[in-house]
């Protein structure tokens, strides 16, 4: 995958981060960074159902938000 800002790889896995959190950050192969936007996003979008009693998943999707502008601004290590 590409490596830079604007990367195609780094486009597919913002895309992917905005359907689910994490997604696009193993795509990226970040595991551990993967697993826990995935975790906060879970946790967000069960607070906001717990408070709000809605079926719109609020908390969820400001994850997403966040998850896809870390997954679109993720600038890979230069290899040695």
């Amino acid at each position: 995958m590409g490596t830079g800002q604007g990367s195609t790889g780094n486009v597919i896995a913002a895309i992917c981060s905005l359907i689910v959190p994490g997604l696009g950050q193993l795509v990226q192969g970040r595991v551990l960074s993967a697993i826990l936007w995935f975790v906060a996003g879970c946790i967000a979008g069960a607070v906001t159902w717990l408070l709000t009693l809605s079926l719109f998943p609020f908390g969820w999707f400001v994850v997403s938000l966040f998850s896809c502008i870390s997954a679109a601004m993720y600038r890979a290590p230069a290899p040695r």
